[in-house]
């Protein structure tokens, strides 16, 4: 029954991804990138010199802390076992694919990040709010299209993602001598719920506030340990290039299994990680308080380069170059661990383990940020009842125990496809939309060729005031 199970939705991730999202992500992407004349390489330097620009109001979210907000939210258990997967499974050309579709999907995290700006909401307090189900009701004005957006949301980040960010913290484990496949991921799995859901429910404020403070040292430690492998192993980063390339234009191999091959495995782990174009983003960009929306729309690009060609680089430089032989029955976690310990011994796995526990957690509980936004929304934007949410709380904690049991497959497959529907729906709506994004980046620039700070105006793009709410 179970087999049966994980075969149909197996079948269903694989006819998404292939031809299906890989069709819509390359068309989608190539499209914002020549209507946009190539944005995001073209305003990389000053998408960075926005990224410190104030907010008008003490209390207003500014651009750097939007930005923090939704890289927090890619960078996670993705940039370590993501890519790792991606590699051992689809082989090093993986690597080639994820980078290709990163600079591609930053075209379409400008567009949607634009998009979310544009169409955000204002609070009585004079802040703002969005994202994509705000956007999608310009072409499904009923608000059914934004609900079934809403409702794949909440499956992909308070099911999908915690399940795998559960697994994937567990599976960090595997490597030590006192891991037991029967009690290790149960006794792991019930810590995780607990900790959890005693943030969750109110008291864990704390301990929150520690883990975020500690997690961006944690990503910059994991970045220095990433390039001392690298460095200590410099001889063999020209064949490291040398596989990458050479496996991801091997069209045989590509083509012979394409669901299980490098180009498919770089789509999947490069979406994962870095969300361009899913719709997650546009729900922390639409909170910056900008002069004009395609300010936030070029810092979010930046958040696409930290996470794929910084921090999934690493990863994938350190392992390749460390000497350690990829393959499948090679757990993603124990790659990296193995790749680590060429040069810190024991200590390796060891600070593994506690970059997983971090960035893991942070992920759960940030995962569920996004959740609320979609829970509002569904309750004819109101926060749903205190019952409810507490019931919604206990599932969530339910997921995150069960994510630490359930098969390595089944948590990825779950995850590809939940993710997948999400961006089904945003991507299209994109596209279709993705005039107005332009007219806006036509008007940024020319406000800046004037030199002048841009401001935004709707009429000067051809909307009118009744067709937004913030831009007054």
């Amino acid at each position: 029954m179970l087999d049966a199970i994980m075969n149909f939705f197996n079948s269903v991730d694989d006819v998404m991804y292939y031809p299906i999202l890989i069709i819509v992500l390359a068309a989608a992407g190539l499209l914002f990138t020549f209507r946009t004349r190539f944005v995001q390489i073209r305003l990389f330097g000053t998408a960075c010199k926005l990224i410190m620009e104030k907010p008008s109001g003490e209390q207003k979210v500014s651009s750097f802390q939007a930005l923090m907000v939704s890289t927090a939210s890619r960078v996670g258990t993705g940039n370590i076992v993501g890519v790792a997967t991606a590699i051992t499974i689809g082989g090093p050309g993986a690597c080639f694919w994820m980078w290709l579709m990163c600079i591609i999907g930053a075209s379409s995290a400008f567009i949607e990040s634009t998009l979310a700006q544009i169409f955000k909401r204002k609070n009585p307090d004079g802040s703002c709010y969005g994202g994509p189900a705000y956007y999608i009701e310009r072409i499904a004005k009923k608000g059914i299209l934004s609900g079934v957006f809403c409702v794949f949301l909440i499956a992909t980040y308070a099911f999908g993602f915690n399940l795998l960010c559960s697994y994937n913290l567990q599976s960090s484990f595997e490597i030590y001598d006192f891991y037991d496949k029967t009690w290790t991921p149960v006794i792991i799995g019930a810590i995780i719920a607990l900790l959890v859901g005693f943030c969750l429910f109110g008291g864990g404020k704390r301990i929150i506030g520690i883990t975020e403070k500690l997690v961006p040292f944690m990503g910059i430690g994991y970045v220095l340990v990433s390039l001392i492998v690298i460095f200590t192993h410099i001889g063999n980063i020209p064949q490291t290039f040398s596989s990458i390339f050479s496996d991801a234009f091997n069209f045989k191999a590509i083509f012979g299994g394409l669901s299980g091959s490098c180009l498919v495995y770089g789509i999947k782990r490069g979406l994962y990680s870095n969300e361009a174009g899913v719709g997650s983003a546009p729900n922390a960009s639409a909170s910056a308080d900008v002069t004009h929306p395609v300010k936030q729309g070029l810092v979010q690009t930046v958040s696409v380069y930290i996470d794929t060609m910084l921090l999934c680089t690493a990863t994938a430089l350190m392992c390749l170059s460390s000497g350690v032989k990829y393959s499948p029955e090679l757990n993603g976690a124990t790659y990296v661990q193995n790749a680590v310990s060429t040069i810190f011994g024991d200590f390796g796995p060891i600070f593994i383990t506690i970059a997983m526990v971090m960035f893991a957690f942070t992920t759960l509980i940030g995962n569920l940020y996004y959740v609320d936004n979609a829970l509002i929304y569904l309750n004819k934007k109101r926060m749903p009842s205190k019952v409810f949410m507490r019931i919604f709380y206990a599932f969530c904690v339910l997921i995150v125990f069960v994510g630490a049991l359930i098969p390595m497959n089944f948590a990825w497959t779950m995850a590809d496809i939940t993710m997948g529907g999400m961006t089904l729906i945003n991507i299209p709506v994109c596209a279709a939309l993705s005039g107005i994004a332009v007219k806006a980046l036509r008007d940024f620039e020319s406000q800046r060729k004037k030199r002048l700070n841009p401001h935004f105006r709707a009429t000067d793009i051809g909307l009118k005031e009744s067709e937004v709410s913030f831009w007054k």
